[in-house]
């Protein structure tokens, strides 16, 4: 048998403008909109004790090849983990840094001294460029190349 009577109906208010979406800060205007996780930066910099660290210019050093070398000293999988996937999941904001995190999520089975190293360094650029965000201008498609260009 059919209910007779109508589906239940739901309230709605309107919360005004997204300031917060899963650790990412939008900021709408009328030419666009800006979104950064610079505070989840600031978390990872202070979840790893790297705060005071001094910043770098780039997330990976030119033309650095990493090899599952077996021969380092094996550091701690966990946090070798914990570091990975903190920079994995700033990948939506920072297109800046895929490329150097795809390169230690690599080895992530047996990470050794070398890999925290350059791991590291991504942090270290991270310090340097935490106000990097990224800007959608309202109305206009964007392309790969316009995606790719990080606004200060």
């Amino acid at each position: 048998m059919l209910p007779t009577e109508p589906p239940h109906l739901f309230e709605m208010f309107d919360l005004g403008m997204m300031h917060y979406f899963f650790d990412i800060r939008v900021v709408q205007s009328s030419d666009g909109i800006f979104i950064s996780q610079k505070k989840y930066v600031e978390d990872i910099l202070d979840w790893f004790q790297l705060k005071g660290c001094n910043p770098v210019n780039t997330p990976v050093e030119c033309g650095l090849k990493l090899h599952k070398d077996h021969v380092g000293k094996k550091v701690d999988n966990t946090l070798y983990k914990q570091i990975v996937g903190s920079l994995m999941y700033l990948n939506a904001t920072r297109l800046d840094i895929i490329y150097s995190v795809s390169l230690i999520s690599r080895h992530m089975e047996n990470p050794i001294e070398l890999h925290l190293l350059v791991a590291k360094r991504i942090i270290y650029y991270l310090q340097g460029t935490r106000d990097f965000r990224i800007f959608y201008k309202k109305g206009v498609k964007s392309n790969l190349l316009d995606l790719l260009t990080v606004v200060l």
